[in-house]
């Protein structure tokens, strides 16, 4: 099986790195060699390096599973979190192992072109009449991945930027509401939150996963779609197999058509 010739991939995944961004309530990523080359050589003059990392599962661009949030003490489905959470286990119900591979339908809203600017301002509202004037012609359909373009890929680089005090552009409870009234599978966008931050109670993470189950996906890298005018695709991603984890990294792809 091959790719229809003329089909271009785009790598929608940021790069992992010591001092990278993350969140404040999830720890960073380390990384270190813990065997150099010439540590051990066979008789024929054979060596092998190799390497240790350590990182939160939502750091760096991630998806997060349902039973990331809860509301009033319940997941999803109703059931209490405190019966299914234990801190070697994590939690049994929802967990990111269970979320399938995907191969899904994808759509990108690039809100940052559409107001003519590189990067939307740090409070920044996206909403539903903004997404709908973004999709122009095409119509989100059941199933679908939609991905919000921000800008704030550009300042992946300067940690201290990109997390900003975790303030940020990006939907408030309407905008996500509208996505959820679509039928979508997952909504995506550039920044460490998804949804305009700050926000005491985060009801678009609420509302998404434990209200609709919709799964969340941050830390995007979109840039290149964006220079290239991409508005539908391919979605390809499958996260890492945590059991029990409330979230995993994720290495998305967008395949668009020759």
């Amino acid at each position: 099986m091959q790719i229809p010739a003329g089909s271009r991939v785009f790598d929608l995944a940021q790069p992992y790195f010591v001092g990278m961004p993350h969140h404040p309530s999830h720890p960073p990523y380390l990384f270190g060699l813990v065997k150099k080359h010439g540590d051990f050589i066979t008789p024929s003059g054979t060596s092998s390096a190799s390497d240790a990392i350590a990182l939160g599962s939502h750091v760096g661009t991630h998806i997060d599973a349902f039973c990331h949030f809860s509301q009033a003490g319940k997941l999803c489905d109703g059931t209490l979190a405190n019966e299914v959470q234990h801190y070697s286990t994590g939690l049994a119900k929802f967990s990111v192992e269970t979320i399938a591979p995907i191969l899904r339908r994808g759509i990108f809203l690039d809100i940052a072109k559409l107001m003519g600017v590189e990067e939307l301002a740090t409070d920044f509202v996206i909403t539903s009449s903004m997404m709908k004037r973004a999709a122009g012609d095409l119509v989100i359909a059941k199933g679908d991945v939609v991905l919000l373009r921000t800008g704030w890929a550009r300042y992946w680089n300067d940690a201290a930027r990109y997390i900003a005090q975790v303030h940020g552009p990006g939907p408030e409870l309407e905008g996500a509401q509208w996505l959820s009234s679509k039928g979508i599978f997952a909504a995506g966008s550039d920044t460490v939150a998804f949804e305009k931050v700050p926000s005491r109670d985060m009801p678009v993470h609420v509302h998404f996963l434990v209200e609709q189950r919709i799964h969340i996906i941050e830390a995007l890298n979109m840039e290149e779609l964006s220079a290239a005018n991409v508005k539908e695709f391919l979605f390809i991603a499958a996260p890492m197999k945590l059991n029990g984890a409330t979230g995993a990294p994720i290495r998305p792809l967008a395949i668009v058509g020759g």
